[in-house]
């Protein structure tokens, strides 16, 4: 159901003996979607918090409990925990995050074609949702509020999208461009090329 890597298990196993309570568990929860993915809550629970439907995953040295609605979203999810300079914490990779074969089709087409062309420019292309013929995507970082993120929308993203996934006919972009605190091109100042041109 749920892998620990070695150091997100001994950091969870750190984190229960500070408790200092005997029998916790690690509860985890899918608390709805947001931009990029799932929304996941983490708490650690005693015995007398164990409810008959939970799935209970053996971890090595602690137990993690499961609602019976987060379950099947969860199944082969890998939590690692990283302690570096540049980034720090748990980090989920759950291949459920899309159900629909449409979206799974785009995500990929993010993950592996838009996403790795828009990081020179500081950027990055999350999908919102699918519905019918329609992908909402958001653009983020030096892609917010870029003076080229219309080139960008529909010269790449709308045509790689469409390319690979036919049955998408429209990509509606959701992103508040006025609120972009880092664009890579501000829109005043012109000359700047989309990643994609």
């Amino acid at each position: 159901m749920i892998t620990f890597s070695e150091s997100a298990r001994k950091k969870i196993l750190a984190l229960i003996e500070a408790e200092r309570q005997q029998g916790l568990a690690l509860r985890v929860a899918i608390k709805g979607r947001g931009p990029g993915g799932f929304n996941y809550e983490f708490g650690f629970a005693g015995e007398e918090d164990k409810r008959d439907t939970d799935v209970v995953v053996d971890a090595g040295g602690f137990n993690v409990l499961i609602d019976p609605e987060s379950a099947p979203n969860l199944k082969d999810t890998t939590i690692d925990y990283l302690d570096g300079v540049h980034e720090s914490g748990f980090k989920i990779d759950n291949p459920n995050l899309w159900a629909d074969p449409r979206a799974k089709a785009v995500q990929q087409v993010i993950d592996t074609q838009i996403n790795p062309a828009v990081s020179g420019h500081g950027g990055h292309v999350t999908l919102l949702d699918v519905k019918d013929d329609t992908a909402y995507i958001a653009l983020g970082g030096g892609c917010q509020g870029c003076g080229m993120a219309d080139v960008t929308l529909k010269h790449g993203i709308e045509a790689m999208i469409k390319e690979s996934v036919p049955e998408i006919r429209q990509i509606i972009d959701t992103t508040d461009h006025a609120g972009g605190t880092n664009p890579y091109y501000q829109p005043s100042k012109g000359g700047g090329h989309s990643p994609f041109e």
